[in-house]
């Protein structure tokens, strides 16, 4: 028996059986369209709670699905002990599946509690809560010591109230309640958001590798990721992770950052089972110059084996990677500039410097050794219409000449898509900043998932590009971008050709999907059936290489014998923590002292 089991959804549900042209949504992040890589959050949830005594399972429901077109969802969930049921909800496009998992939930376990969380849920609590097989949403950005005070309130069957619980949405009978957000902590560093530990003993201790896996094919390609930062010092317009967005909808008003420590410390444990690259999550610089420089000088005397991947949100000078080159023998960079022209930039408030300075930034960072640089474009931004997206691929021959042709840059353009992320001053400003929405409450995301083709799902048109333009810059730009980087090297002609077969069909696919739904709806589902076999073939790496992204890993997974003896070693340190709750050493209740920014409650 567990006493929480966490579920990760699909995108649709059942995406397997669904006629679904998700196009380039998933091109440019390690997981596929059906979005099967869980927020690093869920271990850190499991982790947290095992240090309690509790036992705590990940099922990364999505995954498994992938991976065997046979799995059966309702017979795993039905065969399932727990005491309750957690479902994340953090990126939007996950509406329609995560609904469906607790829908199947209460069919086969009508009486245990089923609880949400993640950044959507805490947007679209109140319309969450009216669902009759949902229980509770978990509010905020951290929620780790609310879910171990809701777990201990059901475990004592004090189920009366739940009005204790800062940051929670529940119900009782017909009746919503809505506690105040009061718990916002200051401080990261007890937890554990890499989660590579929980991972690790909970194979060995559950004796199942399938279902924590973060995505599929992570054991040949293992992307591991250290979260560094909670809130944000920028105010992009797009983001739901952006200053504002934060504040309103996890009450955060200001950065909180791992401790340098903590981090090094993440470090030297994934080295021990892998030379995969690490990737921070959020420019390190927002800490500041102090925190930047202990951070690095720890790394410097670690003799740090992995390659590091940083995230740079702003202009970063040249110190700053000659920096990173004294450091670190291996680093890389990631950065999204959105759009070459200017304006735009500085108007969303990404990488508002000068073209100038950004190829500048990039020549620094080539001469101080960086291994890669990943560098971003999209289409469906504001005031971007369809010469500008073009425009893109002539700053990347720019940048290429000015960098003196150097491979170590990859270039990547895509749409900002399915939806526009609740909270960011584009969803919540729309028309002021740009934007049209077509969907506005939870019910409409769910509808928008369904849809058959990706030019559908899309929740916004622009000022300057409707749906189809949008659409249709994409590809023009992929195009133009794949005949640039096959013309300079940077692709072969294998890699080059497959991905102009790909937008050529992804073209065909779009209009006649337009054609099938205008067919009375018996029919188009005949006809949908009929092309599903070749849409599914193309819904992944459809306008850039399949391999394009990853970075050069000699070493996968890990040598078994270490992967064992991690896992050995975790599990023993589990099974001491156990006797010593079952004996009472371990005391579950959870106090709160000063670690708010809004409050200095006690529970």
């Amino acid at each position: 028996m567990y006493d929480l089991v966490l579920l990760h959804p699909p995108t649709v549900y059942d995406f397997r059986k669904e006629m679904l042209f998700t196009g380039p949504i998933s091109d440019v992040v390690p997981s596929s369209p059906v979005f099967e890589m869980y927020p690093i959050g869920l271990t850190s949830i499991g982790d947290f709670l095992e240090r309690y005594g509790l036992k705590v399972k990940i099922i990364n429901i999505a995954n498994r699905m992938l991976l065997n077109p046979k799995f059966d969802v309702e017979k795993k969930i039905r065969k399932i002990k727990t005491k309750a049921f957690g479902i994340d909800l953090h990126w939007l496009p996950h509406a329609h599946g995560s609904v469906e998992l607790a829908k199947i939930i209460k069919k086969y376990h009508p009486d245990t509690p089923v609880m949400f969380g993640g950044l959507s849920s805490t947007y679209f609590h109140k319309e969450l809560i009216q669902y009759p097989f949902i229980d509770f949403v978990l509010r905020g950005d951290t929620t780790e010591k609310l879910i171990l005070l809701l777990l201990n309130k059901l475990e004592g069957k004090e189920t009366d109230s739940f009005s204790d619980i800062p940051n929670l949405t529940w119900k009782k009978g017909t009746d919503y309640h809505y506690n105040d957000m009061t718990y916002v902590p200051d401080s990261l560093d007890e937890f554990d958001f890499p989660g590579y530990r929980y991972i690790i003993r909970s194979v060995f201790k559950y004796f199942n590798l399938l279902d924590p896996l973060p995505y599929k094919g992570w054991l040949q390609y293992p992307n591991t990721a250290i979260l560094t930062s909670k809130g944000c010092t920028y105010n992009c317009l797009i983001c739901g992770g952006s200053k504002d967005a934060y504040e309103l909808n996890c009450n955060r008003k200001k950065l909180v950052m791992r401790s340098p420590k903590k981090m090094l410390e993440d470090i030297a444990f994934i080295q021990r089972f892998t030379r995969a690259p690490i990737f921070l999550l959020n420019d390190i610089r927002q800490g500041g110059k102090e925190y930047v420089e202990e951070f690095l000088a720890g790394l410097e005397k670690m003799k740090v084996k992995n390659e590091i991947v940083f995230e740079i949100f702003n202009y970063a000078d040249e110190e700053f990677f000659k920096r990173l080159h004294k450091s670190i023998p291996k680093y890389s960079i990631e950065l999204t500039l959105e759009s070459a022209d200017e304006d735009i930039r500085k108007y969303n408030g990404k990488l508002p410097c000068s073209n100038e300075k950004v190829i500048e930034m990039l020549q620094a960072a080539l001469k101080h050794n960086c291994a890669k640089i990943d560098l971003f474009f999209m289409t469906g931004i504001p005031n971007q219409d369809y010469e500008s997206a073009m425009r893109n691929v002539d700053f990347c021959e720019i940048i290429h000449k000015r960098c003196d042709g150097n491979q170590r840059i990859s270039y990547f353009v895509a749409p900002l898509s399915p939806f526009l992320d609740p909270g960011s001053p584009a969803f919540e400003h729309p028309e002021k900043y740009g934007y049209k929405k077509f969907c506005h409450k939870f019910e409409d995301f769910r509808e928008a998932m369904r849809q058959p083709s990706w030019k559908n799902m899309l929740s916004y048109e622009t000022n300057s590009m409707t749906r189809a333009e949008i659409v249709r810059a994409t590809y023009d730009s992929a195009l133009k971008l794949n005949g640039f980087k096959y013309k300079n090297n940077l692709i072969t002609k294998d890699v080059h050709d497959e991905v102009a077969v790909k937008i050529d069909k992804s073209l065909e696919f779009l209009q006649r999907l337009d054609r099938i739904i205008l067919l009375p709806k018996s029919k188009q589902k005949q006809e949908m059936e009929k092309i599903k076999e070749e849409v599914d073939q193309i819904n992944r790496h459809s306008i850039c290489g399949k391999n394009e992204l990853k970075w050069e890993v000699k070493k996968l997974f890990a040598d078994f014998p270490s992967l064992t003896y991690i896992g050995l070693e975790l599990l023993v340190k589990d099974i001491i923590k156990g006797v010593k709750c079952r004996v009472g050493k371990i005391d579950r209740n959870i106090v709160f002292t000063g670690e708010s920014q809004n409050s200095s409650m006690e529970k």
